[in-house]
């Protein structure tokens, strides 16, 4: 007798993704994703925040565990790193969109019942999630975005991003169809983790500051 595949067994999210209804049918489809198998260990699908009519929009690599457990993109440390930096940079945190390039967390535990350890999601795994950020810039169409990361600009930019080589320039590349503006940094939780955390901290105010300016 034929098995029949599970939907994950496929690594795409397009069959969940709607045709139409703007991002609160996207949010809604979202949270019953079975794109890729991370679906079955994350608590819930962290789709993207924010106003439709932003001008900005981050992309991160994956929701952590404060954002897996509260279903919001950027509420953890980094989160709050972030939203410093963003108003020292002179933009406002709750005008941009926050999302990331996959949409549940991937982690990993030393014990069980221990802390949930981030694991990076494979190219498979981001690739699988691109559906839903093809879908996000289509609706948001931000006039600039702010790239936080590795595993977003290959996301966005294909495997041979290289963020250090990068950062804090404007890129003018075409993304999901249509000619987009980047600006890639590091991501903020590689600040928290820095050995000298003040200096990676002003790298990241650096290259923000050129988003800003960017956008005029």
């Amino acid at each position: 007798m034929a098995t029949t595949r599970a939907p994950e067994d496929d690594y795409t999210a397009q069959p969940f993704v709607p045709d139409r209804g703007g991002l609160p049918a996207l949010r809604k489809a979202a949270a019953g994703c079975r794109g890729c198998p991370l679906h079955r260990d994350a608590t819930q699908t962290v789709f993207g925040a924010g106003s439709a009519d932003a001008r900005v929009m981050l992309v991160g690599e994956q929701p952590g565990d404060q954002e897996d457990r509260q279903g919001r993109p950027f509420v953890g440390p980094a989160g709050k790193l972030l939203d410093r930096a963003l108003e020292e940079a002179g933009m406002d945190p709750a005008e941009a969109y926050v999302t990331n390039a996959v949409k549940h967390f991937k982690f990993t535990r030393a014990e069980p019942r221990k802390r949930r350890i981030h694991k990076a999601p494979s190219l498979r795994e981001t690739t699988a999630c691109g559906p839903w950020l093809a879908a996000e810039l289509a609706v948001v169409e931000p006039e600039l975005i702010v790239v936080l990361g590795a595993t977003a600009g290959k996301a966005l930019l294909g495997s041979s991003f290289r963020v250090t080589q990068v950062r804090g320039t404007v890129l003018e590349e075409e993304i999901h169809g249509r000619p987009e503006r980047l600006v890639p940094t590091v991501h903020p939780s590689s600040v928290l983790r820095a050995d000298d955390r003040e200096a990676a901290y002003q790298g990241l105010l650096a290259d923000l500051k050129v988003a800003a300016r960017a956008l005029g």
